[in-house]
C-alpha cells in the first residue's frame, strides 16, 4: 500500500507540473514566440534554432505525459489488485474464524488451539478471556466447560472472563444475572464452585463494604439461585416464603445476620422475574453429541404402549438422548439423568435389561420429553425408563457409563460446606 500511494504521489507532481501545459498538447498549437516568423524559409539560423528547441521541448512534453498516463493506469491496477487480494484475505480470515467457532462448540480446547494457530486469537489468557466474553456465535455450554477446567491456562482465563464483568453498584441479584448470562454454568460441583468463589471475589472488589467477606457473598449467591430454583421451577409445589429464605442466610455474615431490608429486596426482585437461562449461539445440537460418553443400539421399552422398539442412544452431558435413525438431526426423546439412579433388572421378555428410576419419588413421572407423532414435545410418560442390551457385557458397560455420568444438585452440598468453613472461622 505504500508503493501504491508513493506512486500516487509522483504522478499527481507531474500532473500539476504539466497541467499548464494542456492535455491536448498535441491538437493545440503552441504560439511562436513574439517576433519569430512561422514560414521557415523566412527564418534567420538563430530563429530556426529556437524553432528546433521549441519542437524538441514539445516532443519531450508528450512523452512524459504518456508516461504519466502510464503510471496512472498501472497504480489503479495496483489498487485493484490490491483490493482485490484484501477482500480474498477477509473472506479467508472469516472462513477461518467460523471454523475456530464450530470447533470451540465441539471441543473448547482444541477450538481454542485451532484459533491460536491461525493468528485469530493469540495465546495471552486476557485475549481468550474477552473472546468468550463476546461470545459471538460460540456455544455458553462450551464457554461454560472451558471456564470450568482446573488445568491452570483455564484458572488464569477464568479470572480474566470474571475480570471482564463490571459489578459495581449492581446489587447481587443484578450482577448474577449478568454473570450467569455470560455462560451456561457447568454441573460438576467442582466446576461450579470455582466459578462462583471467583464470582464473589469480583463482587466484593466491586462493592466494598457491602459484605463481610467473599464467603458471605459465595452463600447468599447460591441462597439466590436455589431461590430462583423453588419460586419458579414448576416441578416445585412448596414455594419458600421469604421468612425461609432469611432463616436459611442467618449467620453467614462473619457470625452477624444480613440486614432484613436487603435480603427483602433480593427476594422480591428473584419472585418478581426468574433467571434468564441463556440460549446457545452453538446452532444446533451437533456440538453436544460430536464426543458423547457412550453411543450405541438399544431397545426401549414404551411408556404408556408396552411395546419394545430399537433406538440409537447418545449418552453426554448427564443426558441420555435417544434418535429413531442415526443419521436424525433432532432426537426423539431426552431423559435428564440428575437426581435418577440405575439398575440390572429382569424382564421376562426381554434378557440384559438396565431400569432408569427417581428413588426418592418412586411411582410418579419422570423429568423427560418426547416427540410425538406430530412432531410436537410433550413430556414423558414414564414412570421408570427399561432398556435392553445386547449383551450382559454392554449391559454393565452402559450402567457403568451412567452412573458416571449421573450427579446431583450440588448446591446443597456447596452451601453448606461453605457454611461450616464461615462457622469454624468464629
Amino acid at each position: 500500500m505504500v508503493t501504491v500511494a508513493k506512486a500516487l504521489s509522483r504522478c499527481f507532481l507531474l500532473l500539476l507540473l504539466l497541467l499548464p501545459l494542456g492535455c491536448n498538447t498535441e491538437k493545440q498549437a503552441r504560439p511562436f514566440p513574439q517576433g519569430l516568423r512561422e514560414d521557415p524559409a523566412e527564418l534567420s539560423s538563430g530563429e530556426a534554432k529556437e524553432l528546433q528547441q521549441i519542437k524538441w521541448h514539445r516532443k519531450q512534453l508528450l512523452e512524459d505525459i504518456q508516461k504519466l498516463k502510464d503510471e496512472i493506469a498501472d497504480v489503479f491496477a495496483q489498487m485493484d489488485c490490491f483490493e482485490s487480494t484484501e477482500e480474498s484475505r477477509m473472506a479467508q480470515k472469516e472462513k477461518e474464524m467460523c471454523i475456530g467457532r464450530k470447533k470451540f462448540n465441539m471441543d473448547p480446547d482444541k477450538g481454542i488451539q485451532y484459533l491460536v494457530e491461525h493468528n485469530l486469537l493469540t495465546s495471552d489468557v486476557q485475549d481468550i478471556a474477552r473472546f468468550l466474553y463476546k461470545g459471538d456465535g460460540l456455544s455458553k455450554t462450551a464457554i461454560g466447560t472451558y471456564l470450568g477446567e482446573k488445568d491452570p491456562i483455564n484458572l488464569q482465563v477464568l479470572q480474566a472472563f470474571v475480570d471482564c464483568h463490571e459489578f459495581a453498584n449492581l446489587n447481587l441479584v443484578q450482577a448474577l444475572r449478568q454473570f450467569l448470562w455470560s455462560f451456561r454454568l457447568p454441573g460438576e460441583a467442582q466446576k461450579i464452585d470455582r466459578m462462583m468463589e471467583a464470582f464473589a471475589a469480583r463482587y466484593c472488589l466491586c462493592n466494598p463494604g457491602v459484605f463481610r467477606s467473599t464467603d458471605t457473598c459465595y452463600v447468599l449467591s447460591f441462597s439466590v439461585i436455589m431461590l430462583n430454583t423453588g419460586l419458579h421451577n414448576p416441578n416445585v409445589r412448596d414455594r419458600p416464603p421469604f421468612e425461609r429464605f432469611v432463616s436459611m442466610n442467618r449467620g453467614i455474615n462473619n457470625g452477624s445476620d444480613l440486614p432484613e431490608e436487603q435480603l427483602r429486596n433480593l427476594f422480591d426482585s428473584i419472585k418478581s422475574e426468574p433467571f434468564s437461562i441463556p440460549e446457545d449461539d452453538g446452532g444446533d445440537l451437533t456440538h453436544t453429541f460430536f464426543n458423547p460418553d457412550r453411543e450405541g443400539w438399544l431397545l426401549k421399552l414404551g411408556g404408556r404402549v408396552k411395546t419394545w422398539k430399537r433406538r440409537w442412544f447418545i449418552l453426554t452431558d448427564n443426558c441420555l438422548y435417544y434418535f429413531e435413525f442415526t443419521t436424525d438431526k433432532e432426537p426423539r426423546g431426552i431423559i435428564p439423568l440428575e437426581n435418577l439412579s440405575v439398575q440390572k433388572v429382569e424382564d421376562p421378555k426381554k434378557p440384559f435389561c438396565l431400569e432408569l428410576y427417581n428413588p426418592s419419588c418412586r411411582g410418579q413421572k419422570i423429568k423427560a420429553c418426547k416427540t410425538d407423532g406430530d412432531g410436537k414435545v410433550v413430556e414423558g410418560k414414564h414412570q421408570s425408563y427399561r432398556i435392553s442390551a445386547a449383551n450382559a457385557e454392554e449391559r454393565d458397560q452402559w450402567i457403568e457409563a451412567i452412573r458416571a455420568s449421573m450427579t446431583r444438585v450440588p448446591f446443597y452440598d456447596l452451601l453448606s460446606a461453605r457454611k461450616k468453613k464461615i462457622v469454624s472461622k468464629q
